[in-house]
């Protein structure tokens, strides 16, 4: 399917679509915890962003929620809605998001989310070099965030043998992980200095 034909669809349908290399992709809506718990790290992150952003101006940036990405230069018939995104902030409103303006994308996982569907698209992100990705797991018993992970995109694998390469040249390293049962909240500096205390991503 292209860009066009998508565009050809009832809103309704459209929304839950998402295309790799013209390849529809069905996105199963979460239950209300996974929209809620978007919402909690749009806000959050948000905080975080203009915090920075006001002892550095030139640093601009936005957080988005549900906010297509595209792949490439140019085209629309590939791209991701990550859950949560922060993007460099761009010269005109109202502009197709790529890629390569974008420095963090994050995905709410559900109990109900496949691991093949997770991986699949974690790799779609890396080869698109997004330099951050995260995934906030859910707890399976309750309304509440079990683990958040923070994943640094490597560009450079260690060490193969002679002859082996890499099946994805690009990929994520799990560089961080917090959980309310043994930290405080949320604490990095990069891409920008983010703290978000769990106080503000409760349900």
């Amino acid at each position: 399917m292209t860009w066009e034909e998508l565009a050809q669809l009832p809103e309704e349908i459209a929304r839950n679509i998402e295309l790799w290399d013209g390849r529809v992709v069905w996105l199963r809506r979460g239950p209300a915890e996974h929209q809620e718990f978007t919402n909690l790290m749009w806000s959050g992150l948000r905080r975080c962003a203009r915090e920075a952003m006001a002892k550095n101006p030139a640093e601009c940036r936005r957080v988005h929620t549900e906010t297509n990405v595209f792949f490439g230069a140019h085209g629309k018939s590939d791209f991701v809605t990550p859950d949560f995104l922060v993007q460099r902030c761009l010269p005109e409103p109202y502009q197709d998001l790529r890629a390569a303006d974008v420095q963090l994308v994050g995905e709410v996982l559900s109990p109900g989310n496949s691991q093949t569907d997770i991986d699949a698209k974690r790799r779609r992100y890396a080869a698109a070099g997004i330099p951050w990705y995260w995934e906030v797991k859910l707890e399976r018993e309750k309304s509440a965030i079990a683990v958040v992970h923070a994943y640094a995109l490597e560009t450079r694998p260690g060490e193969l043998p002679a002859g082996v390469r890499p099946l994805h040249p690009a990929n994520y390293l799990l560089v961080a992980e917090w959980s309310p049962k043994d930290t405080d909240g949320i604490v990095i500096d990069y891409p920008f200095p983010i703290r978000i205390p769990w106080a503000e991503l409760e349900f």
